[in-house]
């Protein structure tokens, strides 16, 4: 009897010893985002965090922006990320609460009359509460973690839209550019074709194809700039830039291409092991089925306080004692709140074989999306822009030794526009590609938003059980 009554004053002791980390979990999530991207994510919780990313954020813009600078620039700067982060606090709270033992409930009262006075006295504790308060806490605790892995999981996905948006902007901008040329070339040769008709040197056929090219040219340009400002100002949002941040600069030309492929090895076992959403999803089940457990426990009590009560009254001997409360299960015996949280935890189940099954699948298909942009791109470069190159100097030597005219030197100018730009793109491809594979393997679903909000919603229901 001792012995329980010593183990019961100790735990009552140390309930109220629950407290937050010294980084509010945020160390985990900064490890998971910097395994996944290479970068590692800052909490902005006060001022001084905030004035010490911008400053960063200033060093970064002064330099032309890299894949990898553009990536630490949204984790930096990103406010959406920031608040989401607010989730992880959230969580944190929550397990804090759960170590804790439920405020004691002090009642007093006192009668008088015909000069008698009768007063009583209680304290009350959730006797319950400190008998489940272990399991409460471990339940609590895996569902700090699972907020620890979506945080990382919105991270990686701010990095992906990074890195892609970078991708295509400097794709876009460097089609500009080019364009500009064809569109030069064009008006040269429409001024040419127009002043040899009025010599009547020119057919009127000739010269309105010549002419029909150039606005063909003046209309791809304006669609080319107007795609520069878009996939710019989707790098500029997903950046979270404003004001002089804005004239920040890109790189002329997209990253070269690897000399070989990736060829990652287990791809699938890397995904079901690394993936995010799939240690998220586990997560999820695990603290489902500790929640389950924890019902099954307590299903026939619902509400068990005990304490300690005095009673004394005027000319009488103080009398003291104990009191006990406890729900009666006379018309609810548990099994409604039993059948829900059964219920619940085969849903976190279905729903994790569910995201394995997805990420298998899309690790494939990412991969063989990988594969084809790659072989594309240096298809390319290394065979169908050599030869149009080819053909172009061939066509160069046929009209400087007069065998040809300038019309046709510059028909063959536009007939390259279109392997030009399916360059560009291919290699654009690649890179967005090479993105959604890593992603795929240690991320999250490519094509999954950076924010998971049901998988929030799941997890606060949780908190429930």
């Amino acid at each position: 009897m001792m012995k329980s009554t010593a183990a019961a004053t100790a735990a009552l002791l140390l309930a109220g010893c629950a407290s937050f980390s010294p980084d509010g979990g945020a160390g985990r999530v900064s490890e998971l985002t910097r395994e996944r991207t290479g970068q590692n994510v800052t909490f902005q919780r006060s001022t001084a965090d905030v004035d010490s990313a911008s400053t960063r954020v200033a060093e970064l813009l002064k330099q032309p922006l890299t894949a990898d600078s553009a990536v630490e620039l949204a984790l930096l700067n990103n406010r959406g990320l920031q608040a989401s982060f607010s989730e992880l606090g959230i969580a944190e709270a929550d397990r804090v609460r759960a170590g804790r033992l439920a405020n004691p409930t002090l009642s007093f009262g006192r009668l008088s009359g015909h000069g008698v006075t009768e007063i009583d006295r209680s304290v009350m504790f959730n006797l319950l509460g400190l008998l489940t308060l272990p399991v409460a806490s471990e339940v609590a605790q895996r569902q700090l973690e699972q907020a620890q892995y979506q945080a990382a999981l919105d991270a990686v996905g701010v990095a992906s839209e990074a890195r892609k948006a970078f991708f295509s902007a400097v794709a876009a901008q460097g089609l500009v550019g080019y364009y500009e040329q064809v569109k030069d070339a064009a008006d040269a040769s429409n001024d040419l074709a127009r002043r040899m008709l009025l010599a009547g040197n020119f057919s009127k056929l000739a010269q309105m194809r010549e002419q029909a090219f150039y606005a063909d040219a003046m209309s791809n340009l304006a669609r080319a700039r107007h795609r520069a400002v878009a996939e710019r100002e989707k790098l500029v949002r997903v950046l979270g830039l404003s004001g002089d941040q804005l004239a920040f600069k890109l790189p002329e030309h997209l990253p070269e291409l690897p000399k070989a492929p990736i060829e990652p090895k287990d791809a699938e076992q890397i995904a079901i092991e690394k993936r995010l959403d799939v240690l998220m999803a586990r997560r999820s089940t695990e603290a489902t089925a500790k929640s389950l457990g924890l019902t099954r426990g307590t299903r026939f009590i619902n509400v068990l306080e005990a304490g300690y009560a005095n009673k004394s009254q005027t000319g009488e001997p103080r009398q003291n004692g104990f009191e006990i409360e406890l729900q009666l299960p006379l018309f609810d015996f548990g099994s409604a709140r039993a059948a829900r949280a059964e219920a619940t935890y085969m849903q976190s189940v279905h729903r994790t074989a569910e995201v394995a099954v997805n990420a298998r699948s899309e690790v494939r298909e990412s991969y063989s999306a990988y594969r084809t942009a790659f072989d594309l791109a240096k298809h390319y470069r290394d065979e169908v822009v050599p030869l149009r190159k080819r053909i172009s100097e061939e066509n160069l030597l046929r009209y400087n030794g007069m065998l040809s005219s300038v019309f046709e030197l510059l028909a063959d100018a536009r007939d390259q526009v279109a392997t030009v730009t399916a360059a560009i793109e291919a290699q654009r491809d690649y890179w967005m590609a090479e993105t959604d594979l890593q992603t795929a393997l240690t991320g999250r679903s490519p094509s999954a938003s950076p924010s998971m909000g049901p998988a929030k919603a799941a997890a606060a229901e949780q908190g429930d059980h």
